[in-house]
């Protein structure tokens, strides 16, 4: 007890000085009001939903009401804070993670069955022996065709707990019986990296559809299989990606600047900034770049460009980017969805937002994208409107603007009719996949055992399957003439039987012959 007594006028001396740190955090001044503004919010909203609960005349969903409720608020902050409901997380975190817990099959709702695509490589359907053109019957006995049959119903049974199980029963065109699988669900990837391969024997290509956990990887695998005594020129193409995690951008940054070269800075509400700077890691810092850009290229895809030209490493080629430059963190909301919050404003090395105003609300800002059709923009560099205001120039001297997306070095315009726009169209997402399955469904045989080589030698689309495709497609009904795209189309058609028959990297190999940014890249390289 004395020992006690001794020590208790150190005790009160620490509870003392506490006291005053803590006293010196709080602002009495502060009303009540003020304090517990926070609180009051939450309560006016809590209570809102209570009545509608307990005393509406009607019985309503107040899930859906709170979603709605969500969505409002974040309209009303900026064009990319964002509401992902319960329903939405898993797939958004799957596209986001790079990879998902299933069995490895594209697949279609084909009529009244589940049709296989292709078996991914490397997956458990492909392991098994899963082929393109099969069709899944039974998941753990459960029927998978029939009237009613729906994307989301199908992928909750392809898709489960890893190493978990799954039988399926399979329809094989030509076998008597159907056939047995039993498959062990594994992580399988959702590739970021469409295509790479080589150009010519200098130039190598990789095209990166998004930025994700996985991406990096993926891209420093393709880097280093092109990596040659001869190769000496990369084309990086970031058409059509709109971004990701900007971990993944800065990384692979990294890999064309030297070391302590500016990447990124990023500023948030404070105005605390963070920088962030390339290293030693860097494998193709003496190689010579391009970036090829266009409208829908955004965000992550804006780091890479912007921080590439602003040190004067690379040329960007095609067409002024999106105009992204808010940073999110996704936000878990307590009951399985989440949302994806603007924390922080980037800049690029120069101090150049690229960031297009949105002050005007959503449907101003993304009519922007109409506003750069009628301003002649995608045909003419000159119509590119920039604000003196917002010029910067880099180390090497060359002046880059911001305000608004990422100017191309290079200009290539964009073939703005009504066919072209319709070719690319039908060929990118997903409607013209239908009709080449169901001519592979009546010609499979005929591709059985083929090489890529071979298909590429000895395949030729003909007339009358531009034809078949057009009959099919029901344009003509729509008065869009495709007669003088005969060629486009039979490259098409090649380039989307290929990707069915060897994948995307098949596809992209195709689609590049004779691509307009491709094409300058041979025009730049012969100067």
């Amino acid at each position: 007890m004395g020992a006690n007594k001794k020590y208790l006028p150190i005790i009160l001396g620490v509870a003392v000085a506490a006291g005053v740190i803590l006293g010196s955090k709080l602002n009495f001044k502060d009303s009540n009001e003020k304090i517990f503004a926070t609180n009051s919010k939450k309560d006016k909203l809590n209570r809102l939903i209570d009545y509608i609960d307990y005393e509406y005349v009607d019985e309503v969903n107040t899930d859906s009401i709170v979603d709605v409720t969500v969505n409002g608020i974040l309209e009303n902050l900026d064009p990319h804070s964002v509401y992902i409901p319960v329903d939405q997380y898993e797939e958004n975190a799957d596209d986001m993670r790079g990879n998902f817990v299933g069995i490895g099959v594209s697949f279609y709702p084909y009529n009244d069955s589940i049709a296989v695509i292709r078996a991914i490589e490397g997956g458990p359907a492909a392991k098994a022996g899963i082929k393109g053109g099969d069709r899944i019957l039974y998941a753990d006995g459960e029927k998978l065709f029939g009237e009613g049959i729906h994307r989301d119903s199908i992928s909750k049974f392809l898709k489960g707990e890893i190493n978990s199980k799954v039988k399926l029963k399979v329809y094989r065109k030509g076998e008597k019986k159907l056939l047995d699988f039993t498959l062990k669900r594994k992580r399988v990837p959702i590739v970021s990296v469409d295509a790479s391969y080589k150009l010519t024997d200098q130039i190598g290509y990789i095209k990166v559809n998004r930025f994700s956990e996985t991406t990096f990887n993926e891209f420093k695998a393709a880097l280093d299989e092109l990596d040659d005594e001869d190769f000496n020129t990369l084309v990086l193409d970031l058409r059509d990606n709109p971004g990701g995690y900007i971990s993944a951008a800065e990384r692979m940054v990294d890999e064309f600047l030297e070391d302590d070269k500016l990447v990124l800075i990023t500023r948030n509400k404070n105005g605390d900034e963070h920088k962030t700077y390339a290293t030693r890691r860097g494998s193709f810092e003496d190689g010579k770049l391009y970036v090829l850009n266009n409208e829908n290229s955004a965000s992550a895809s804006e780091i890479v460009a912007g921080a590439l030209q602003d040190n004067d490493k690379g040329i960007i080629v095609g067409r002024r980017s999106f105009g992204k430059g808010l940073v999110q963190r996704e936000m878990a909301l307590g009951d399985g969805s989440a949302v994806r919050l603007t924390i922080a404003r980037y800049y690029t090395p120069t101090g150049r937002s690229i960031q297009r105003p949105y002050g005007n609300g959503n449907g101003s800002y993304y009519s922007d994208y109409e506003n750069r059709y009628r301003n002649g923009e995608m045909i003419s560099a000159d119509s590119i409107r920039v604000a003196d205001s917002l010029k910067f120039t880099t180390p090497k001297g060359r002046v880059v603007y911001g305000g608004g997306g990422i100017i191309p070095d290079v200009f290539v315009p964009k073939d703005t009719s009504v066919e072209n726009e319709t070719l690319r169209y039908v060929s990118r997402n997903g409607f013209m996949s239908y009709f080449v399955f169901e001519y592979l469904e009546a010609n499979r045989d005929d591709f059985s055992g083929i090489s890529l080589e071979e298909f590429e030698r000895n395949f030729e689309p003909g007339q009358a399957l531009v034809d078949d495709f057009i009959s099919y497609s029901q344009l003509e009904q729509a008065q869009i003439d495709l007669s003088s795209y005969s060629y486009e189309l039979k490259l098409a058609l090649k380039a989307s039987i290929a990707q069915q028959l060897f994948g995307d990297n098949a596809f992209e190999y195709f689609m590049n012959e004779g691509d307009p940014m491709i094409e300058k890249i041979y025009e730049l390289e012969s100067k």
